[in-house]
């Protein structure tokens, strides 16, 4: 679907208005634990030196230490259930549950808001609901890799 597809950090709001934020000080990236944020490299104005996030690579574990460091309101703080990063995507026709009528938990017991953003109907198939924040952690541990996050600054 994407070439290149990031996620910002958590608490940053509208692209235009982030990017006009950003000082691309790198406070951000330093405070991170988990070493989710990258600043982008290169030309593009829209990447470079700015904080990004690769949610197949290592994704957002909403520790919200990010928000709390940024000196310009480029991220700004906010409750984890009302981070607006992106929104998962499943492929039920890759899935295991859906696909193989295999037992496949993972993206539900590794959701940071587990039981909120993801939730098993019957008690056995995965379901994205709105509360997902778009993290990408359920994209990270999915063993069949049929989960996408999708950015919030690409649908704005």
């Amino acid at each position: 679907m994407f070439r290149i597809r990031f996620l910002r950090p958590p608490g940053a709001g509208a692209e235009k208005d982030f990017l006009a934020r950003c000082i691309q000080c790198g406070q951000c990236a330093q405070v991170c634990p988990y070493d989710s944020i990258v600043l982008g490299t290169g030309f593009s104005l829209t990447r470079s030196g700015t904080p990004l996030i690769y949610p197949r690579s290592v994704p957002c574990y909403l520790c919200m230490r990010c928000p709390e460091v940024c000196p310009s309101e480029a991220l700004r703080p906010v409750p984890m259930q009302d981070v607006k990063m992106g929104k998962a995507d499943l492929d039920r026709s890759l899935c295991f549950v859906y696909a193989e009528d295999v037992i496949c938990r993972v993206c539900f017991e590794l959701c940071p808001l587990k039981g909120r953003a993801v939730i098993h109907t019957s008690g056995i198939y995965p379901v994205i609901t709105e509360h997902c924040v778009g993290c990408g952690v359920c994209e990270y541990v999915c063993p069949k890799r049929c989960i996408t996050t999708i950015p919030a600054w690409f649908t704005t």
